[in-house]
């Protein structure tokens, strides 16, 4: 069983590209060679900066013979279906018989597809799939029509088995298949050839090129730890960069540099931005935090071990940091007037062309901040103080080089011009959560100017009808959803959310001087943030029809209270009489919804103890009248947990009476006063959760 080898070779791929390519390699191939009739026995697929590598092990030497049988039409049907039937396949009359079914007699054809070796498949499919490859960006180069992430080199392509290796024969755009490489670019530029993936991975580390991208990574980071250990230092961890960086470079080599003094005193989220965004350096930090150090990755090992290297970088740097600390002062300057010029200028900047601009909408989060901050537990004087300045920044010089730090150059700013702490942090943390394993704040003032700011991004797309659909979501109200969601729970925030999106979608509506159907658009919203929840919950562990069933209960838009009635709900089904329960209100709600149907009325009152025939049935009303209480008490002192314990006690009584009683008696009284009773254990339980929406 041979192994397959194959290695596209071009210039430089970027780095971001890398690993959605070399994925997409492997699947494009392998896809096609098992729908060809090839089964492997493993696959895998490497990148470096110039070169995609795929190799699968253990395959079929070729495919197997397929014979297959195809019905044609039926034997009275006119003589060109059937002539059509046999030009489709290839056929003569004489290749087909006739064949009696229960639907009538057909010509039927038995098909042989004869198997390919191995070889004659490859040569095939692999043009196929770099004609056809999915690169976010290609080009042409000479003037070839073939279409390249950068222009390609050269293309090994060898199967190896027991016998000799071998050359899969093919040519496309201008390129011969063969069994050559190169080396590293600098280091090692000659071209060698080899004869499997072992001898391949081998000789490439002999010409200083490491094929596995992990393996680069790893080496990066041991390599940057060390250095930075050494020197009492610490590397800050940034996944992302070094995935990057690892697909920039054939061999690592880590070298470490310094900052200039003049530099050490911008806040380290700027050295830090400017060092990754640029140069794509780690930054390195003290035991204070305080960023002092960069390391850096070469591509080469050089006689002078870098320094060379080290010492252009050096220069880029200071340069690149002399224009971030030009930025940093001038934002202190104006910081420490109190931001003015800043709040002037977003009268100017458009938020949205239906929204207004960001102005508009600092003054929308001033009247939200009012009304959630006392919900919250939090000052309404500093929320409302912390609304007015958390998108200052968004004026600033630094934010407008490095977007990414709006927020964090916030904090620095506020703190500049006098505002109190409260606020400051609030001007960082009203933008988080960002992604689902970010941080929730929990201080008042900013967990209120979190959600103030994420309701009124929803409540004014959801005014202006400017939803999220299918896969589109340019403004990030899913995330929105989910920041409000995470923040309520999170948090214990009893809120509901009803109130709080008419009072947004008022704001709104004010400025755009509009009418809209506003109970449906706040319903509509609810529905959406509900979506989200879903998603959210059944990820920690609940039943979605759990979900639906508390979903479906009154008062729904208070989050934290509709996560309290899921859990205790799924906590007492995971109980023998919880279980059961629902069985009983099953078959309760059955016969009553068939009985309805038939008589064309509602039992849905006057139930009475008095007709109660049987001792059981009299235990059912007894039982019914207490839970009733207790789950009453329990639900507007919001104990759930209580609640949903009361509930669970009925299943005792309602088995005993389902096996002693006759609901449809032929007493029409009893017949009657049963059903009632029968909707009384509906109503009650609907109280706690809809039964009805669970399944099994």
């Amino acid at each position: 069983m041979p192994d397959l080898l194959l290695e596209l070779f071009s210039e430089e791929i970027p780095g971001v590209m890398q690993a959605q390519a070399s994925a997409d390699l492997k699947r494009m191939v392998t896809e096609r060679v098992v729908d060809a009739g090839l089964t492997y026995a493993s696959a895998g697929a490497f990148a470096t900066p110039r070169r995609l590598t795929l190799t699968i092990e253990g395959l079929l030497s070729e495919s197997p013979t397929l014979r297959q049988e195809r019905r044609g039409p039926r034997v009275d049907a006119p003589q060109k279906a059937l002539e059509g039937f046999l030009r489709s396949q290839g056929l003569t009359q004489s290749d087909v018989t006739q064949r009696t079914e229960k639907k009538g007699t057909f010509w039927v054809a038995t098909v042989t597809t004869p198997g390919r070796p191995a070889e004659q498949i490859l040569a095939q499919v692999i043009p196929e799939v770099i004609q056809g490859f999915p690169w976010p960006k290609s080009m042409r180069w000479a003037n070839g029509s073939l279409r390249w992430v950068r222009p390609l080199q050269n293309i090994l392509c060898l199967l190896t088995d027991e016998a000799e290796p071998r050359v899969v024969p093919f040519e496309l755009g201008g390129y011969t298949s063969n069994a050559m490489t190169q080396g590293h670019r600098f280091m090692a530029p000659g071209v060698f050839s080899v004869t499997s993936f072992e001898d391949y991975t081998t000789q490439l580390k002999r010409h200083f090129v490491i094929l596995d991208p992990q393996e680069r990574a790893d080496l990066i980071w041991a390599e940057a730890e060390n250095r930075a250990f050494a020197s009492g230092l610490e590397v800050i961890r940034d996944p992302a960069l070094l995935a990057e960086v690892a697909g920039l470079v054939e061999w690592p080599v880590v070298l470490m540099g310094t900052i200039g003094t003049e530099f050490l005193d911008l806040p380290p989220e700027v050295l830090q931005t400017s060092m990754r965004e640029h140069q794509k350096f780690f930054s390195v930090k003290d035991k204070d935090g305080k960023v002092v150090r960069f390391i850096t990755v070469a591509n080469r090992e050089t006689v002078d071990h870098g320094a060379t290297i080290l010492s252009g970088n050096t220069k880029v740097l200071s340069a690149r940091l002399a224009d971030a600390k030009f930025f940093w002062d001038n934002d202190v300057r104006e910081a420490k007037t109190g931001m003015k010029i800043w709040a002037q200028s977003l009268e100017k900047v458009i938020f949205h062309r239906r929204l207004g601009t960001q102005s508009d909408r600092i003054a929308r989060l001033v009247v939200l901040a009012q009304t959630i901050a006392p919900k919250v537990g939090a000052d309404p004087d500093l929320a409302q103080q912390a609304a007015k300045v958390v998108k200052l920044d968004l004026s600033s010089e630094m934010v407008y080089e490095f977007p990414e730090l709006q927020g964090v150059m916030g904090r620095y700013y506020s703190v500049i011009s006098g505002y109190p702490p409260e606020v400051s942090e609030a001007c960082q943390a009203h933008y988080a959560p960002l992604g689902p394993s970010d941080d929730v704040p929990s201080a008042p003032v900013s967990v209120t100017v979190a959600l103030v700011d994420k309701l009124d991004l929803l409540t004014g797309f959801w005014a202006i009808d400017e939803k999220p659909t299918g896969s589109k979501d340019p403004f990030s109200l899913r995330r929105a959803a989910l920041g409000i969601i995470r923040l309520i729970l999170e948090n214990d925030i009893n809120l509901p959310l009803l109130d709080l999106f008419r009072v947004g979608r008022d704001l709104h509506l004010s400025s755009l001087d509009q009418e809209a159907d506003t109970e449906e658009s706040d319903l509509n919203l609810l529905s959406f943030i509900h979506d989200r929840l879903k998603v959210y919950l059944r990820d920690r562990g609940f039943a979605h029809d759990v979900i639906e069933a508390c979903l479906s209960v009154p008062q729904n838009d208070n989050l934290l209270l509709l996560v309290k009635r899921i859990t205790a709900l799924q906590a007492v089904l995971q109980t023998e009489d919880g279980e059961n329960l629902v069985q009983g209100y099953k078959r309760a709600a059955n016969i009553l919804a068939q009985a309805e149907a038939k008589d064309g009325v509602e039992y849905s009152f006057g139930a009475d103890r008095k007709f109660a025939d049987t001792p059981e049935e009299g235990a059912l009303f007894d039982a019914l009248a207490a839970a009733d209480v207790t789950i009453t008490a329990a639900l507007a002192t919001e104990d759930f947990s209580a609640a949903m314990a009361a509930m669970a006690t009925l299943r005792g009584p309602i088995d005993a009476f389902f096996e002693a009683v006759q609901v449809n008696a032929d007493n029409q009284i009893l017949r009657r006063n049963r059903l009632n009773l029968l909707s009384r254990i509906r109503s009650i339980c609907d109280q706690v959760a809809a039964l009805d929406r669970l399944q099994g």
